[in-house]
């Protein structure tokens, strides 16, 4: 009888063993939810970015809303921010920028959203980060730049725009930097892509 009881109590605590470890693994897959990945398709080729829905919703929301809602049809890359067209700004950057090349009266763009630091979201401008062009803090709409090599100086805090807030970092290429580089060393006038660079579909796509 009593090796019966000791049989039942080891079932009986392995069971509930199982039962803690299945609430563990659940919970995991819970709060391990896939950020959205975006196709950004042109004729140098393809770039594919996350978007950080979860650290960024302000921001990475309203890119997604316009990809959703198909409203970068016209969206080109226009801008290239280098070492040898920023002559008078003693804060250097690179970075690609795209959108709808600035054009506040573009029948797509939707009204300009919160501005969403890097204090604010834990997020840095390091090579590849995708964040959200503006003038003051509060006017990013639909235009957004790619980094180039690591940016620190459009974080929080950083000394590229005066009133030290920083830029809206929102997203990071996980595939096609090279595509962005190339793009990147097209010939501008100034900091004006001469072409610009259209960017035929942004699209939502599995990882």
């Amino acid at each position: 009888m009593e090796k019966t009881m000791k049989k039942e109590l080891n079932l009986r605590n392995g069971m509930v063993l199982m039962a803690a470890l299945a609430g563990i693994y659940l919970s995991g897959c819970a709060c391990q939810q896939k950020n959205p990945v975006v196709l950004m398709r042109t004729n140098y080729g393809d770039i594919k970015a996350e978007l950080y829905l979860d650290k960024a919703p302000v921001t990475a929301g309203n890119f997604l809303r316009y990809v959703k809602e198909n409203r970068y049809e016209d969206a080109v890359f226009y801008r290239v921010v280098r070492a040898d067209n920023q002559p008078n700004n003693k804060v250097k950057i690179a970075v690609l920028q795209g959108g709808l090349f600035e054009d506040s009266n573009h029948p797509a763009k939707l009204p300009p959203i919160r501005h969403e630091t890097t204090k604010e979201t834990g997020l840095h401008h390091t090579n590849g980060t995708l964040s959200m062009a503006r003038w003051t803090p509060g006017t990013a709409d639909s235009d957004f730049s790619i980094c180039v090599g690591d940016q620190p100086e459009l974080d929080f805090g950083g000394k590229r725009n005066p009133d030290g807030q920083g830029f809206a970092a929102f997203g990071q290429v996980i595939e096609g930097m090279d595509v962005v580089r190339k793009i990147h060393q097209l010939p501008a006038e100034e900091q004006t892509l001469k072409p610009v660079v259209k960017i035929t579909e942004i699209k939502l796509v599995k990882k």
